[in-house]
């Protein structure tokens, strides 16, 4: 955490240390992986309800993931009221329309094509819970003076990594919405113009008939994402 008073540096033994064997650490990483394997973007929703408690949990350990000078730049607002998130659906889909008519450029257009995607966005109404996910970009004391933040974009996606992972352990189903820009939701959220939103989060359970375009299983091979010097 940054203060304005004077903090100096003290060590503290490590507190959550853990030795695994070369074998466990091994078995954990796939176990991991194979759990993670399991996640999809999912743009169908189940009208079943998700606890508040459920959602305050996941964005607690997105709150523990690592920061440039441990500024922690973050925000997150979580929406379940039907008629927020119906005015967060019908913003978010007129900055689509400029997109889709014109404002992607055609490379873009045609890489989103497999995909499926258009300017029509129900599940930001239908999904039980929106997290919209808010980069601090400076922050301030008590009396109003500024301070700057680092690595603010590496630390807030390092965050979301982790509320992505926390909300498919906890059995969830997400989607993660980037219409740009989105200044529209600090207005709506009362965020203010020190924070920039850069992802609204779709949360819930997937509908019974859900699909997901066949694409999204299409994974590069470890040998194209993996360069080892040993």
């Amino acid at each position: 955490m940054f203060a304005r008073d004077h903090i100096e540096y003290q060590p503290a033994d490590l507190p959550d240390r853990m030795d695994y064997s070369a074998e466990k650490s091994l078995n954990e990483a796939k176990t991991f992986y194979d759990r993670m394997k399991r996640r999809h973007t999912v743009r169908d929703y189940s009208d079943a309800p998700v606890s508040r408690d459920v959602i305050e949990e996941c964005i607690r350990t997105a709150g523990t993931a690592p920061s440039g000078a441990n500024h922690q730049p973050w925000h997150f607002v979580a929406i379940s009221d039907p008629a927020f998130k119906k005015r967060v659906r019908e913003a978010a889909e007129e900055e689509e329309r400029r997109f889709y008519e014109g404002g992607a450029g055609d490379e873009w257009l045609k890489a989103l094509e497999p995909i499926g995607t258009n300017d029509h966005k129900p599940h930001l109404e239908e999904a039980p819970w929106l997290i919209v996910v808010f980069a601090q970009r400076w922050g301030h004391f008590d009396d109003g003076t500024r301070f700057k933040n680092y690595y603010v974009p590496e630390s807030t996606g390092i965050a979301c990594g982790f509320l992505l992972a926390a909300l498919h352990h906890a059995g969830l189903v997400t989607l993660t919405h980037t219409p740009n820009p989105m200044r529209f939701l600090n207005k709506m959220l009362g965020r203010p113009e020190s924070e920039k939103p850069i992802m609204i989060v779709a949360v819930g359970h997937a509908a019974q008939d859900a699909k997901v375009p066949a694409v999204a299983k299409m994974k590069k091979p470890l040998d194209e994402i993996l360069t080892v010097a040993d």
